[in-house]
């Protein structure tokens, strides 16, 4: 078996018709990034965020995993994948925005509540996924209890993008350049069937279809 035939292809395309028209942005990336934002999605390949909102090369920071999770600051942990992504885009990158992106249909969310396997078993997994306990919590007590339906699991996505928020603040630099006003935290929430984005207001709390009007 060879190099996948999509990405050959892909990338011929590319060569060809995007590198070209771009070759000058290209060559300025070469001698390094300076986005403003970060955006911290799930890996879902349904929800890739440059073409969500049709970025350029560049332009947005990007940290991808199961579940669009952030976890709490920790230090006494070997391995830092999403902590590490914070800590550069923050303290090197110095990004003016943090968006924590969840989006409808997530594999992730309906694992954990499913504890389905394959998915919830073996070495990662279901260790990572346990992250999500404080926002499903939430959302049974509010619910009464009830699991496992679909507005359901859509209120789980959204309270779980809030819980990576509130996570965000745990970590001592992020919480001090946001009281500062340098870095801003914002919540969003993508539906990969209708393309509607849902953008968190900053004092209601509530998520609000952003609109092109």
């Amino acid at each position: 078996m060879g190099f996948p035939t999509t990405l050959t292809e892909g990338y011929r395309s590319f060569l060809g018709e995007r590198f070209a028209r771009e070759r000058t942005r290209w060559a300025r990336l070469a001698e390094g990034q300076q986005p403003e934002i970060m955006v911290i999605s799930c890996c879902d390949s349904r929800v890739p965020p440059e073409v969500v909102f049709d970025a350029s090369p560049g332009e947005i920071f990007v940290a991808r995993n199961v579940a669009n999770l952030v976890p709490p600051y920790e230090t006494q942990g070997l391995y830092h994948g999403a902590s590490a992504a914070v800590e550069f885009a923050v303290r090197a990158l110095k990004v003016k925005h943090i968006v924590v992106l969840g989006h409808a249909k997530c594999g992730g969310i309906q694992a954990y509540e499913s504890a389905a396997a394959p998915l919830t078993t073996g070495d990662f997994v279901g260790n990572w996924l346990s992250l999500i306990k404080p926002a499903a919590e939430r959302v049974k007590a509010e619910d009464g209890g009830k699991s496992n339906t679909a507005e359901f699991l859509r209120k789980l996505e959204i309270a779980t993008v809030e819980l990576s928020l509130g996570n965000l603040l745990t970590f001592p630099w992020v919480k001090a350049l946001v009281e500062q006003g340098q870095l801003q935290l914002h919540g969003a929430y993508f539906g990969v069937g209708d393309g509607v984005l849902w953008v968190r207001d900053g004092e209601s709390g509530e998520f609000q279809r952003l609109t092109m009007e």
